[in-house]
């Protein structure tokens, strides 16, 4: 890793967290391997480690290190080459009236309220169940890179009218953009703005002349993780390398190994 970076003298120290409970496979336990990232450093170091899978968390850059299982896979949409599918239209369709807005990555009681909606619809036993708001703002304003809010909201007759439906807290790197986590009012779920959010972000990533579009981890046996190998045009990095997804049913038995 030290050939990353121009200081070759004071290379980025790696730790290992401690055992985790799996949020993705029942009965399992995740370990990860991450760098502090000092805002000196911060934009080199972290262009440089997405290129090998890692990816942000406040000022910290992790990566997967489980001993026995690689089920997480980083994955990226190759911006240049996505086409929509015919159903991908259709999701566009749906989430026409939503109206974008890019905004600083500041919390307000709005995204709070949205984001505590979203998690008791999605993910009430998840770790960030019972977030506090000053956690919640550590998590979105706490960033030594370029970070934004993507908000999308519903309009009315006025702007005070105009009603908060989803949002994606987004790191622009060098080469792309990064959605570190999105979330939307539960009551548009039908209309699946999840995905709406990735199509919307290729189009901003294209209009700002990027190559890709992070989308984290992929976990072929997660049903929470499916959406991601949905998108064509996809890389994954495996063996030191990012590729072509390929076959997403091909993974399934190759990449998780028995729980230890």
């Amino acid at each position: 890793m030290t050939e990353l970076f121009r200081d070759k003298s004071c290379p980025p120290v790696l730790f290992e967290s401690a055992p985790q409970p799996c949020p993705y496979l029942p009965g399992r336990k995740e370990r990860k391997i991450f760098v502090f990232a000092s805002d000196r450093e911060a934009v080199e170091l972290y262009d440089a480690l997405s290129k090998l899978g890692f990816r942000r968390s406040q000022s910290f850059l992790y990566r997967p290190a489980c001993k026995s299982c690689t089920a997480c896979i980083p994955i990226r949409i190759r911006v240049g080459d996505f086409t929509c599918s015919k159903s991908q239209r259709r999701v566009l369709r749906k989430n026409s009236e939503l109206k974008r807005e890019i905004a600083p990555p500041r919390v307000d009681d709005e995204l709070y309220r949205l984001f505590n909606d979203y998690l008791h619809d999605r993910h009430r036993d998840g770790e960030m169940a019972g977030m506090t708001v000053s956690e919640f703002a550590d998590m979105v304003e706490s960033s030594p890179v370029r970070t934004y809010l993507v908000k999308y909201f519903v309009q009315g007759e006025s702007n005070a009218c105009r009603r908060l439906a989803a949002a994606c807290l987004t790191d622009v790197l060098e080469d792309g953009l990064s959605m570190l986590y999105s979330f939307f009012d539960p009551r548009i779920a039908k209309s699946s703005p999840g995905t709406f959010m990735v199509l919307d972000h290729v189009r901003i990533a294209r209009a700002m002349s990027l190559e890709y579009l992070y989308l984290g981890y992929w976990v072929p046996n997660s049903r929470k993780m499916l959406y991601k190998s949905r998108f064509g045009q996809v890389d994954v990095y495996r063996n030191n390398r990012w590729c072509d997804i390929g076959n997403p049913g091909a993974y399934s038995s190759e990449t998780i190994s028995p729980p230890t």
